[in-house]
């Protein structure tokens, strides 16, 4: 993977930016949506992910609820939370009322689904929860994963009779063989959840399936319905040309909080920049959305590509 290049057009705040961002600014600018780690450690270990360990100690939930105030104060519009395991978080209620209090327009939160109980998901409809995504990798357990519909199937009946808050379920291509994904949709639908498909990516964000699995994922993208996301053919253009540039507006439309509390452009490029949140700035926010990004062609993020939607017919700068 080629070293991504920062490179921004250079454009000074003003003094007023440097605080409360306006209406004009947030509009055309601040996040919107900031996915942050609360808990780096999980009680699985999927061999596909890059992302949890199983040592760490929860974030001290002040240093999170510091990180949610700054993001305010940032203007973003939707929150994620996220791991590791983010239900493996002693304060996960108290950190989605949080949010709720502080009004930002979208609360979410991924989890791997294997904590929920009929006790959990009320706390979690009581603090006030918008938004629940669980991504399934197959039906029947293996080496790779056991983040599978056999393992999770009473969950996901707990979460049809307790859950308030919308729930979407994503199949997985990639880590079980793929005729199990449309398996898993089927159950989802069935239980009146939203249905997703995604594909499984190497550390670096980018597509690794073989043949038989892109077979069944053009098979599965052709009966879901289609989301807003869906209209911008990708994931098509991925499968098929094996590229799908786009303007990343990641560090400005997307930000995603580590639990060391930096600002990087996604999960898969944490070493190649970051900032820590608490000194990040309006200027930030705009030298980064203009910045360009040498992974973007090639990218599966959906977080990534759907937050830079609205703006791809805006300037960025060219690659050096």
């Amino acid at each position: 993977m080629p070293t991504a290049q920062l490179t921004a057009t250079p454009i000074l705040a003003t003094r007023s930016e440097e605080h409360v961002p306006g209406m004009s600014f947030r509009l055309r600018y601040s996040p919107l949506l900031a996915q942050m780690v609360i808990i780096r450690r999980c009680n699985l270990s999927c061999t596909y992910c890059t992302e949890f360990d199983k040592t760490s100690d929860p974030i001290p939930i002040e240093m999170l609820e510091a990180q949610l105030r700054k993001l305010k104060n940032l203007g973003t519009f939707g929150i994620s939370l996220t791991g590791g395991e983010p239900t493996l978080h002693p304060d996960l209620p108290r950190l989605i009322r949080k949010c709720r209090e502080l009004r930002f327009f979208r609360t979410g939160m991924i989890t791997n689904g294997f904590f929920l109980k009929p006790e959990l998901i009320n706390e979690l409809n009581d603090a006030g929860l918008q938004e629940m995504q669980i991504s399934i990798d197959g039906v029947n357990g293996n080496d790779t994963t056991q983040k599978v519909l056999n393992n999770l199937r009473k969950r996901l009946e707990w979460l049809r009779d307790y859950a308030k808050f919308r729930v979407t379920v994503s199949g997985v291509i990639g880590a079980c063989p793929p005729g199990e994904a449309e398996e898993v949709l089927a159950f989802a639908s069935q239980m009146g959840f939203t249905p997703r498909v995604l594909l499984v990516h190497d550390k670096y964000g980018q597509l690794k399936l073989n043949e038989q699995e892109l077979q069944v994922f053009e098979r599965i993208v052709k009966k879901l319905p289609k989301s807003w996301m869906d209209f911008s053919g990708y994931r098509k253009r991925l499968v098929r040309d094996g590229s799908s540039p786009f303007k990343c507006r990641a560090g400005s439309r997307y930000l995603y909080i580590d639990e060391f509390g930096r600002v990087n452009w996604c999960s898969q490029t944490r070493t190649l920049w970051s900032k820590p949140l608490v000194d990040y700035t309006v200027r930030d926010l705009r030298e980064q959305f203009y910045s360009y990004k040498a992974c973007h062609a090639t990218c599966t993020l959906g977080c990534s590509r759907s937050a830079s939607q609205l703006d791809n017919w805006r300037a960025q700068a060219a690659a050096n």
